[in-house]
């Protein structure tokens, strides 16, 4: 059996030599990791709430998520379609799946968390058929979400499929169009607060 002491640095005296004041010891006595910095398990993306910086990098991230889950996972355009970004219940439900798979794989997580989201991931693959199928979404054109008009509301604009040469560069603007409203939407709302109390005037 190897003693600990043999790699300590030599000059240096060994833990239990050290005063219990000059120890960084945590509330439960325990010596604290200056390097560690794990920040836990992820939390939900409410995208409503998103400041501008916050929606961008969001975006980014989901949008390398769901390019390699359909690339690891060959899944057709039925499924995760090119134009999943216009689409706010693809969106949503990528979202979610996306938290589900960081936290399934986070080290903290059991073993059998993996196999869980393989099985939710199968439930997700016949929703987002579904909803793929309503919106009719394609792999070289796109079109909005019909929206059911109410009674007493205007009717919805008229569905027409727009043709997409690039996909990427789709993405880029459409998320740089994104990002720009919600800044706005946040200058907007702070040039109406009291510069010196921050106090909505």
């Amino acid at each position: 059996m190897t003693d600990d002491r043999d790699h300590e640095t030599p000059g240096e005296p060994a833990v239990e030599e050290l005063p219990e004041d000059e120890l960084d010891l945590d509330d439960e006595g325990m010596l604290e990791d200056e390097d560690e910095e794990d920040p836990g398990p992820p939390h939900p993306v409410n995208w409503y709430l998103l400041r501008a910086d916050e929606l961008e990098k969001e975006w980014y991230a989901l949008n390398r998520w769901v390019e390699t889950t359909r690339r690891t996972y060959g899944l057709p355009a039925s499924v995760i379609p090119p134009f999943w970004h216009r689409h706010d219940e693809l969106v949503w439900e990528l979202s979610a799946l996306h938290l589900h798979w960081l936290c399934a794989y986070h080290p903290e997580q059991n073993g059998s968390a993996p196999f869980g989201w393989h099985r939710d991931f199968a439930d997700a693959r016949a929703r987002l058929r579904e909803w793929v199928a309503a919106s009719g979404t394609r792999l070289d054109r796109d079109r909005p979400t019909r929206q059911t008009t109410w009674p007493g509301e205007d009717p919805a604009d008229p569905v027409e499929d727009v043709f997409v040469a690039d996909r990427d560069a789709d993405f880029v603007e459409y998320v740089a169009a994104r990002v720009a409203e919600r800044r706005a939407a946040e200058d907007a709302f702070f040039a109406g607060a009291d510069p010196r109390t921050g106090e909505l005037r």
